[in-house]
């Protein structure tokens, strides 16, 4: 800002803090730009600050000379149009009943004790300077980015009482957090006390503990909660499970919101007491954060390690079902997204063959039932391929259709070991019985030939691996015009041109 200048007292520090200063600042708004930074203001109600009373000045001189990384700094009071705040830092991550109800946050009790030991050690040290809270809430304690809480809306009971500001009423809900005697003296209340802000402090540690509002687990209404604090006996006070923190801090929190004021720990007792808690440990945020990070990194490790293993045993399987599918050659130029070229072979060896009478077959069965009787004659005939050096081609309805010598050339010995494969699947078919008619013989039908062709992929989408040329359409007719192959071995034709 151009114009700021030096900060000797309180209305030189107000006219440093301008409209211009602040940017865009509208009258709903609490959020504004001071010297390149994000601030906060805490405004009051409008009218009542048309000149600073000297005592006002004092009060706000001793929030500016407060220096503690748990105590959000005072930068300044702003009045101008109308407006009429306190400014301090503004923190990222909001107040501690923000960061409590956002569920996304996860809060282990390492966590937990960071931000209640930071509120500690501001309370302490505001009280070692004298300055009761006097509206201790989790609301006023805010967590900057680096999650380090700190403690805001300090000396504001000293500036509406020496402003003369005008009291209203707080709704019942916003008293949760005021000691007994406060809410039945109303002038201990307007300017706060120090066994008030314990009570105060243990009514956040009730929250933060359960991750919970105030006494959100009596079931009563917040008139009524009030009255009971008010005007015991009985005693009202939140409830806390002994699960949800450690025994000592169970008992810490009853001791500091006792119904007698002079039975309440003061925070020096209280740091005390919270540091045997945690067995010494440190209760530093980064550390804290860095140790989960520490243990995700170390599961996520693991969980990467058994992903892994997984994927490579599924693409071990696609890889296996790809090449039942596709010749292996076939499959690897496909899948880095290569143009897989037509190949001549010049002696190969095609078989055909297919189910003699299968249109009556199909007319008397039920389309379940010849679904099931191509799969078991056809799974019965791959395992017969796999103890010769041939390539199923494809299979269309009742035709089943084999080659050797392609995709892999194996010289002169695609016509034997297409021929002896002939003669295992025709002793195959010899035992084998449809479910639906075991009567019924199953007959087929075979036709070879040798001869050169043409092997290429077709199509992209589903993509085939097919064969053309003569020696295809010789094979096909051999098969439709050949004898009948029954089970047994005895009209068998292997024709070899």
């Amino acid at each position: 800002m151009s114009d700021t200048k030096s900060v000797s007292d309180c209305k030189s520090l107000a006219r440093s803090l301008s409209t211009k200063s602040l940017g865009a600042t509208h009258e709903n708004s609490n959020v504004a730009v001071y010297e390149g930074d994000w601030v906060w203001l805490k405004k009051f109600e409008p009218g009542v600050y048309h000149e600073l009373r000297q005592s006002t000045t004092s009060t706000l001189r001793k929030m500016k000379d407060l220096r503690n990384e748990n105590v959000n700094p005072f930068l300044g009071f702003f009045s101008d149009c109308g407006i009429f705040a306190i400014v301090t830092e503004h923190c990222s991550r909001g107040s501690l009943e923000d960061l409590l109800r956002n569920e996304d946050v996860k809060l282990d009790w390492m966590f937990k004790s960071s931000l209640l030991l930071d509120l500690i050690k501001g309370m302490r040290y505001l009280h070692h300077r004298d300055f009761p809270h006097g509206r201790l809430k989790s609301r006023n304690c805010v967590v900057d980015g680096r999650f380090v809480l700190k403690i805001t809306d300090y000396g504001l009971n000293d500036i509406v009482e020496t402003q003369k500001c005008p009291r209203y009423p707080h709704p019942p809900g916003e008293l949760f957090w005021t000691a007994p005697e406060l809410l039945r003296d109303q002038t201990l209340a307007r300017r706060g006390t120090f066994k008030g802000d314990v009570y105060s402090f243990a009514i956040i540690l009730q929250e933060v503990v359960v991750r919970g509002p105030p006494y959100c687990m009596s079931g009563l209404s917040a008139e009524e909660i009030i009255r009971k604090v008010k005007k015991p006996p009985p005693l009202c006070r939140p409830t806390v499970a002994p699960d949800q923190a450690p025994l000592q801090c169970i008992q810490l929190m009853k001791q500091c919101w006792s119904e007698l004021a002079e039975r309440r720990p003061t925070f020096d007792e209280i740091f005390d007491q919270f540091k045997t808690i945690n067995k010494g440990k440190k209760t530093n945020i980064i550390d804290s954060m860095l140790r989960m990070l520490e243990q995700y990194s170390s599961n996520l490790e693991d969980l990467i390690r058994e992903r892994t293993e997984e994927l490579e045993v599924e693409k071990q399987k696609t890889e296996k079902l790809l090449s039942q599918m596709l010749p292996p050659s076939v499959a690897e130029a496909l899948k880095t997204g290569g143009t897989v070229e037509p190949e001549y072979f010049d002696q190969v060896t095609i078989y055909f063959s297919d189910i003699v009478g299968f249109t009556t077959i199909s007319a008397l069965s039920e389309p379940i039932e010849v679904v099931d009787l191509l799969n078991d004659l056809y799974t019965l005939f791959d395992a017969v391929l796999g103890n010769h050096d041939v390539y199923k081609v494809e299979t269309i309805g009742d035709a089943y259709m084999v080659a050797s010598g392609l995709p892999k050339r194996n010289g002169n010995k695609h016509a034997a070991e297409i021929a002896n494969m002939s003669l295992d699947i025709l002793s195959s078919v010899g035992t084998f019985q449809m479910r639906h008619m075991p009567d019924v013989p199953v007959r087929i039908r075979i036709g070879l030939h040798s001869g050169p062709c043409v092997a290429g992929v077709v199509g992209l989408t589903m993509p085939r691996y097919c064969l053309f040329g003569d020696t295809v359409n010789t094979a096909s007719r051999m098969e439709s015009t050949g004898l009948l192959c029954a089970s047994g071995l005895n009209n068998q034709k292997h024709p070899h041109d």
